[in-house]
């Protein structure tokens, strides 16, 4: 296991734009209040999502997308670098009218509504390729 400690102070609140793309709309937030690195929840409602999940067996991510009304039960996730860009790292567990649940790494979603919080960590984080899983991860 890799590990470091990080320290941070900066916390926000924020209201994700009506219409807008929900990962997006974080990422946006991250740039303009210039932050590097932090950690992120979230919920609200979306009006569709594509989410990924990761198949272990062939390295790959599988694309699911619902064209449908969702309640964004809990989002968490964490921003850092990923080739020279901010890039927020986004899950979702999303729930359809019935109460029935869907999750994954949310790739898109267009916001009917979203509150985030976010802290900040002082120290940038980068994305490198992990070879044994083939994904990108911190340290």
């Amino acid at each position: 296991m890799n590990y470091r400690e990080v320290s941070g102070d900066r916390e926000f609140v924020a209201r994700l734009d009506h219409d807008e793309d929900w990962r997006e709309e974080i990422e946006t937030f991250a740039a303009e209040a210039d932050v590097d690195a932090a950690w992120f929840v979230a919920m609200g409602a979306v009006q569709d999502a594509t989410v990924w999940y990761y198949d272990q067996s062939e390295l790959q991510y599988r694309e699911v997308t619902f064209d449908e009304p969702l309640e964004v039960a809990s989002c968490v996730g964490n921003v850092s670098w990923l080739d020279g860009d901010r890039f927020a790292h986004t899950h979702a567990v999303l729930s359809r009218k019935s109460g029935q649940t869907l999750a994954g790494h949310l790739d898109s979603a267009t916001v009917f509504a979203g509150e985030l919080y976010m802290r900040t960590f002082e120290d940038e984080l980068e994305r490198e390729r992990d070879e044994p899983t083939d994904l990108d991860l911190w340290l």
